[in-house]
């Protein structure tokens, strides 16, 4: 038996070894090719070794950006994504923790009429809400703006029924305590509702960040003004050249930068994050 567990253990350790090894190669191929120039890049064999310049490939993306692919420097670019995602996400968690407080807490005509309306827009796919939105957007002058970047993408229905399903776990008392108290509904939501949803709102806000930051389709339509373009949009401008080859190490640079902010959100709430999808509070 214990010469199997240790065949079991080997050979578990060697899957999770490979696996990573297939996730880490092509980010350490990025990686290596930010240090190297355009040229040496295209020319066989692929280097594998760390280059010399990497600071004069940062300071081309992140200052300069490349005019001939229409990308803007990348400094401008990551800032136009963090407006975004950040939008995007904290509108999502404070209209969803609002709406879902409404529907469990308060007792109107169609509650849930209106609760299953919402959940039923989850079978609708992008694409067919696309083009209606970008026609309110555009009657409504939010092209070319951090507004139109950021609103027509605020409201969520996943979050909005995750936020309803643990707000029925709460337990009764705490609201009838309130009530004895003299709390009123906003005060029970401040000083109850949202300290027990922190887990929640942790989880939701990594998953919701990377959503936001990763946005292709919808800032590819409401901007047309380069200094409105977001880290996505730059890399796709770069790569997609006409009549010239791409420039690798500006891409693979920018690629890596646009990897940083992401990353840094993960490993900052990755307690919080794994508890509000354990579960482990409620």
């Amino acid at each position: 038996m214990v010469e199997n567990n240790r065949w079991i253990k080997f050979s578990s350790h060697l899957i999770l070894i490979l696996g990573l090894a297939a996730v880490i190669f092509p980010i350490y191929i990025m990686v290596i090719a930010t240090t190297h120039t355009g040229p040496a890049l295209q020319q066989p064999p692929f280097p594998i070794l760390p280059g010399d310049q990497f600071l004069e490939n940062m300071k081309l993306v992140l200052g300069e950006g490349l005019s001939t692919a229409g990308a803007p420097p990348v400094a401008l670019m990551m800032f136009n994504s963090m407006v975004m995602a950040l939008g995007i996400t904290i509108g999502k968690i404070a209209i969803s923790l609002l709406s879902a407080y409404a529907i469990v807490y308060f007792r109107f005509p169609f509650r849930m009429f209106f609760f299953w309306m919402i959940f039923i827009t989850l079978m609708l796919p992008v694409e067919v809400r696309i083009l209606p939105t970008y026609g309110v957007a555009s009657s409504l002058g939010l092209l070319n703006s951090y507004v139109g970047l950021t609103l027509p993408l605020i409201a969520s229905a996943t979050a909005t029924f995750l936020f309803r399903q643990f707000f029925l776990t709460i337990p009764d008392e705490l609201l009838e305590a309130a009530r004895m108290d003299g709390a009123s509904p906003m005060r029970f939501f401040w000083d109850v509702v949202l300290p027990l949803s922190r887990t929640n709102i942790a989880a939701l806000f990594v998953i919701l960040f990377i959503y936001g930051w990763n946005q292709y389709l919808w800032p590819l339509l409401v901007t047309t003004d380069e200094s409105y373009y977001t880290i996505v949009m730059g890399i796709q401008r770069m790569l997609n050249v006409a009549d010239a080859v791409p420039v690798w190490n500006a891409i693979m640079t920018t690629a890596m930068l646009g990897m940083v902010p992401p990353v840094i959100v993960v490993l900052v709430m990755q307690r919080l994050f794994v508890k509000g999808l354990v579960e482990t509070e409620k």
